[in-house]
């Protein structure tokens, strides 16, 4: 084994633990490794470089530009909605729609994209079946990884695809992966509705388990205990506050309150014999005036405290503003509401704590408490930093709430009525991504065009046509840390088959399983292909094992086919850990599932469809 082997195998290892350890970026990570291989002299500037002009980085860029396109003018929705109204209530109709619905989109467009879109939609309708939403959410998302329909389903297609035209081999058409997805959705569908019987809450449990269902505003009011730390404050005339703003009080600082609304009495005609109460939420320019009500959020000592320094005056419980217009805990949802937005993994908000999280500033909405798996945290919330499947719980107007829908790649809005999501008016642009949608489609199918120009002119089409607002909005949908994640992992397999490393592993899975003949190799490539994505990401693995599995194949003498379609499924099919995959990780809070949740589930199912794709593989495309 030469030097430069092992220093690929060393950088391979350093990766992945870092991958594994998950305290550095994802990107950051390749890009490390891309560096060192360059630095080592392994590879050249230019071959280190190469993976940013590689057609499978430039098609992946476009493609979530055009799934953005699909996801804001509303077509994405409209389809989705008015395919489940026909499960009805019954529990089996329901969930085979969801596995379906979700794989068919799944098929087209990024999963995590699909799964964002499908969690407010499949927990509503898991509350209108009356059954548990835990016995949807897990399956809806491995149903994203399931429909492996097109080549464009998930990026390992595509890298499988880009190593046999580097190869010299014919590349796939468009619906190749269409029998071996009809297969493994099929499988998953069966299988996840006995296994899935393992995710529902026992009957003890039922109050915990509605309560993550799509839930009401009073069910949230009181999850997040809103009643017992809401007080109102009223400003007098000698009040510190009358006629200052709230950014420059420096309330949240010194005090560890929030003001949340602010709610003033106006007469209605001159004479002054009807009022009306103008509500409004607190916003770093609201200013105070006299007599003025204030919803203060925080501890009883503390808004006390405040009270005393700053000349206000508490409001007695009992009264109200001109007449009871207050509920649920004192707060009024007619203007004003509430709601839970779960943080995705692809955030900009990750680790940052929530008084830089910007909502107050961008959206003019607040922070009022965050759930993290079963913990509730509502004191100091401006402190804490925010983590991956963080649920949020933010209150703000309505018109405002529904702003944050358009941030699919950074959160979800969850807990929306199903009602409600049915009379979102759809978007006029919705029929032209509708036509680019096709379109695309067409020119990969008929293959006028390479699939990079058909993604390439699809994207231009969105952006030129109007389907987002300006090109800034169009370029927030790419997920630029797959991007470099992608571009900086293809040199590392340029680096293995440089230096033989690629050869070595193939000749020692040929050595070792050879003589048992193609199959079982075969199933050693899917086995450690298998393995190694439960604790990468599938895209990093795909790349590494795509060169590894032509190898195998070349070396036993047979057709390649079998053993990278072995590799894309294998990368695709990771569900026993929440970290494998995105849509994996984006359910687990929506869900409140335990890391053994997936392994109870998720690890007979993948070593099901790993048995299965093991005998169908060498069926479907001959060794």
């Amino acid at each position: 084994m030469t030097t430069e082997i092992l220093i690929v195998f060393a950088i391979i290892v350093l990766a992945a633990t870092f991958f594994v350890w998950g305290i550095v970026r994802s990107d950051i990570v390749a890009l490390c490794a891309l560096v060192s291989l360059m630095l080592f002299g392994i590879l050249t500037p230019a071959e280190g470089l190469s993976g940013f002009s590689n057609s499978v980085v430039v098609m992946m860029a476009c493609l979530f530009i055009v799934g953005g396109g699909i996801f804001q003018t509303g077509l994405a929705r409209m389809i989705s909605t008015k395919i489940l109204a026909f499960a009805g209530n019954s529990e089996s109709k329901l969930f085979v729609l969801v596995m379906l619905v979700t794989g068919g989109i799944g098929g087209f467009v990024s999963n995590t994209g699909t799964v964002a879109l499908m969690l407010p939609i499949a927990m509503s309708l898991a509350m209108e079946a009356k059954t548990d939403s835990r016995r949807f959410l897990m399956p809806m998302a491995f149903a994203s990884s399931l429909g492996l329909l097109t080549l464009i389903s998930t990026p390992p297609n595509l890298i499988i695809n880009e190593a046999l035209i580097d190869a010299g081999y014919a590349g796939l058409s468009f619906f190749s992966f269409l029998p071996v997805g009809l297969i493994t959705l099929t499988l998953g569908i069966v299988l996840l509705w006995y296994l899935s019987k393992l995710l529902i809450t026992k009957k003890d449990d039922a109050d915990k388990a509605n309560k993550n269902s799509d839930k009401s505003l009073k069910q949230l009011v009181q999850e997040y205990r809103l009643a017992d730390n809401l007080y109102r404050v009223k400003v007098d005339k000698s009040s510190l506050l009358v006629n200052k703003k709230l950014q420059d009080l420096n309330i949240t600082q010194e005090y560890h309150v929030s003001v949340l609304e602010i709610r003033r009495v106006k007469p209605t005609s001159q004479l002054g014999f009807h009022k009306t109460v103008d509500m409004s939420v607190a916003g770093p320019q609201s200013i105070f005036c006299k007599d003025d009500i204030l919803y203060v959020f925080g501890k009883f000592e503390d808004v006390e405290k405040m009270v005393a320094d700053k000349n206000l005056s508490m409001v007695d419980a009992n009264a109200s503003e001109v007449r009871s217009v207050s509920e649920a805990g004192g707060l009024e949802f007619s203007k004003i509401g509430i709601a839970e937005v779960v943080l995705m993994s692809t955030s900009k908000l990750i680790n940052k704590p929530v008084r830089e999280s910007g909502f107050r500033q961008l959206y003019n909405v607040n922070i009022l408490g965050i759930q993290r798996q079963d913990e509730y945290i509502l004191h100091d919330v401006k402190d804490v930093k925010m983590l991956a499947g963080d649920v949020l719980l933010v209150q703000g107007q309505w018109d405002n709430i529904d702003r944050l829908n358009h941030e699919t790649s950074e959160w979800v809005v969850v807990g929306q009525p199903m009602e409600k999501a049915a009379k979102v008016p759809l978007d006029h642009k919705a029929p032209i991504a509708a036509v680019i949608m096709v379109a695309m489609v067409a020119l990969m199918i008929t293959n006028i065009v390479p699939p990079v120009m058909a993604s390439i002119l699809a994207a231009l089409a969105m952006i030129l046509t109007g389907c987002f607002r300006n090109v800034e909005a169009a370029y927030k949908n790419i997920n630029w840390e797959s991007i470099f994640l992608f571009a900086g992992m293809f040199p590392l397999a340029i680096a293995m088959n440089k230096t033989g490393a690629s050869t070595l592993i193939a000749n020692g899975i040929v050595s070792g399983l050879g003589s048992f003949g193609p199959v079982v190799v075969l199933a050693g490539v899917y086995l450690a292909t298998s393995i190694l994505t439960m604790f990468i990401s599938n895209t990093a693995t795909a790349v590494l094992f795509a060169p590894i599995g032509l190898k195998t194949a070349l070396e036993l003498g047979v057709s390649p086919y079998a053993f990278l379609f072995a590799v894309t499924v294998a990368a695709s099919m990771c569900f026993a850990s929440p970290f494998a995959t995105p849509p994996n990780a984006l359910v687990m809070s929506a869900g409140r599932y335990k890391f053994m949740d997936y392994v109870r589930v998720g690890l007979p199912l993948q070593i099901i469809v790993g048995i299965v794709m093991v005998f169908v593989l060498p069926l479907l495309f001959p060794l």
